[in-house]
């Protein structure tokens, strides 16, 4: 599961890692938060006809079909081994795939005997990491004239040893070569796309400790992510 993720990179960043522009209305500086949870918005990058866009979503998927905004407290995730099936999500692996960069993401240990310690995983490099998502456009049929919503969830799959057994699901990394690949629906096959719904190479993460103060998202700030060491000597 990948429930909580800081996003302190500025949007205008993201959008030239990944070779695209910003949706209008979209704060090139915008708001950095340490303690991002879903039903909390996320930047992600699609591809339209005259290239990438990054725009805003809000992290919990509500496919066009949905009569209750509430299901997508329980779509912020999806198994990359069942995507292409589950009805929640089939129609947009086939058409609406997304990349959703974020600076990192948070993950509680769950092996046997061990105190439910939150660890904060980034990239061994620095970048950013740029997750497989998808996205829909959503509106509700009990209001007439109600505005599109626009909605995200981020695909998991089995943990790399980077994730040192804490979970037993990561989020999908993608490499930058892998993208193009992801993005295109039009060229691609799904078979093809599916294959990259995989756990990321060994060395690819690392991570540290932090506080239980991340458990909430009222919580915020740079301190959320420093390592519970460096915090014990104060």
């Amino acid at each position: 599961m990948c429930g909580r993720v800081a996003l302190f990179t500025p949007p205008v960043r993201l959008a030239k890692l990944l070779d695209a522009t910003l949706a209008a209305g979209v704060d090139p500086d915008g708001r950095p938060s340490w303690n991002v949870g879903p039903q909390r918005r996320l930047f992600a990058v699609t591809e339209a006809e005259d290239g990438r866009v990054l725009d805003t979503y809000r992290w919990g998927l509500l496919p066009s079909w949905a009569k209750d905004p509430a299901l997508a407290n329980r779509l912020f995730n999806a198994r990359g081994e069942t995507v292409a099936e589950k009805p929640s999500f089939r129609g947009a692996f086939a058409k609406r795939p997304c990349v959703i960069p974020v600076d990192g993401f948070y993950e509680w240990d769950h092996r046997p005997g061990k105190n439910r310690q939150p660890n904060f995983f980034t990239r061994i490099d620095g970048a950013p990491l740029l997750l497989a998502g998808l996205h829909e456009h959503w509106r509700d049929p009990h209001l007439d004239d109600a505005p599109f919503v626009a909605t995200c969830t981020v695909i998991t799959t089995t943990p790399s040893p980077d994730m040192d057994g804490i979970h037993d699901r990561m989020p999908v990394i993608l490499e930058r070569d892998a993208v193009a690949t992801w993005l295109n629906v039009l060229e691609v096959s799904a078979d093809e796309r599916r294959a990259l719904l995989r756990p990321a190479a060994l060395a690819t993460l690392r991570h540290h400790g932090v506080a239980n103060a991340v458990g909430s998202v009222k919580n915020d700030g740079p301190a959320l992510i420093e390592p519970l060491e460096a915090q014990s000597l104060f």
